[in-house]
């Protein structure tokens, strides 16, 4: 079954618990703290496989879960690090992040591999936390929660050429013809239910890939038929073939036929739209495709146009041909824009704040990753722990901007869905 679009939720492992804990031996009066740091929790990890062609196997996987590092112990030993969750996927997977549809990773090569979910480091033992001014301190952290995020995982199969065209035009049987593919060929529309993947090689040593992409009708762009499905797999490709069965045996109209699919392009994407485009004329040994030829270049004098005959071999080479020149004169497009790119997102709270305050239903609430973190990492049954949250609340400038918003000693702030009292 081919399958090139899944969502599923990614959960990195939490990092392990540090250790409050002091010597206690016989005749060492001076123990001192000895807890050991906590493990990093397993991280969720994508790997490029050549190897497959579908991405079936993530469809089975709705949650995928890292485990949990290893919590610190006495005797300063720390915790072990969690193994990675290593998810291996096709050669052409795009990641994204479904919350902010930005793309975290395209994979292209082999072994390319993208860190979805980071696990959460270990707590500090309070060995850690040792200082001069506290040598003894009673407390630790608990470990950082590891990522949680919702994927979109989608597949574009890697081609330098794409073939459209109208159902039954010929794109299956032209590809067995040129490659060493063997796509599923018949005389009924929709023979083709996913991509086709064939390599061509040229006496000179010279090899491009090329793909057989599922007919289009009018209306693909909108979800009638298969087409919506796979014209993202010609995103990737350099150049489109645009195959057109000049010998109109299915009833169509060849001219009617290009515009229609000319238009489907162009709804559907225009980066897709403005690609170097190459017309093959199909069917050219049948009857009257002669005619519908002129005519048709009668109507279209500027485009390239190759006629051939799948089943007589006509015109073939010169195609294989003509294709790879075009390939080396097209240069690459790219294939996202700066602001699709999770790594280009400029991050704002580098220059702002790393929190918010609101007021709601009478209550304080602060949000905001990093506090959030600490919150999650601190262990409130421990005194020391506590306290050490408030400096941190402090040394953020939460207490003030509390202060500053009118908050008045009594009020009740909520962090993480944790009921505090301002003390003010």
């Amino acid at each position: 079954m081919f399958v090139d679009e899944v969502k599923i939720k990614v959960i990195a492992g939490d990092g392990g618990n540090g250790c409050t804990s002091f010597r206690r031996e016989k005749f060492v009066p001076m123990g001192g703290p000895d807890g050991g740091n906590g493990g990093r929790g397993g991280n969720i990890v994508f790997v490029g496989d050549k190897s497959l062609k579908t991405l079936i196997d993530l469809r089975y996987q709705k949650i995928i879960k890292g485990s949990k590092g290893q919590n610190g112990e006495g005797s300063n030993r720390y915790g072990k690090n969690s193994e990675d969750v290593i998810i291996k996927v096709p050669l052409g997977t795009i990641v994204y992040d479904d919350d902010t549809g930005l793309i975290i990773k395209d994979i292209i090569q082999e072994d390319d591999e993208v860190v979805v979910a980071h696990g959460g480091r270990g707590g500090r033992g309070n060995k850690a936390f040792a200082t001069h001014e506290n040598p003894a301190p009673k407390f630790s952290e608990n470990g950082e929660k590891g990522e949680v995020k919702y994927l979109r995982v989608e597949l574009k199969v890697l081609a330098d050429v794409g073939i459209v065209g109208m159902p039954s035009v010929g794109k299956s049987t032209l590809l067995s013809v040129i490659s060493s593919a063997k796509p599923k060929i018949a005389s009924y529309h929709f023979t083709t239910l996913s991509p086709n993947l064939g390599v061509v090689r040229l006496k000179n040593g010279d090899t491009y890939t090329v793909a057989d992409l599922p007919g289009l009708i009018e209306n693909a762009h909108e979800g009638v038929g298969l087409g919506d499905r796979f014209l993202k797999h010609a995103d990737r490709c350099k150049i489109i073939i645009h195959m057109i069965d000049m010998s109109a045996e299915e009833g169509r109209n060849p001219l009617e036929d290009y515009k229609i699919i000319r238009k489907e392009l162009e709804k559907y994407s225009q980066k897709l739209a403005i690609k170097k485009e190459v017309v093959v004329a199909s069917k050219m040994d049948i009857e009257g495709a002669e005619q519908n030829l002129r005519e048709f270049k009668k109507a279209y004098p500027d485009l390239t146009v190759y006629a051939i005959s799948s089943y007589t071999g006509m015109g073939v080479d010169e195609l294989i041909k003509g294709l790879n020149t075009t390939l080396k004169e097209t240069s690459e497009q790219d294939l996202y824009s700066e602001d699709e790119l999770e790594e280009n997102v400029y991050i704002k709270f580098k220059t702002e704040k790393p929190y918010t305050i609101s007021r709601e239903n009478d209550v304080w609430v602060v949000k905001g990753k990093e506090i959030e973190r600490v919150f999650n990492m601190t262990k409130f049954e421990e005194e020391e722990g506590v306290l050490r949250f408030g400096r941190i609340l402090r040394a953020m400038g939460i207490e003030d901007e509390l202060e500053s918003l009118g908050a008045k000693p009594g009020d009740d702030v909520v962090i993480n869905d944790y009921l505090f009292t301002y003390k003010g």
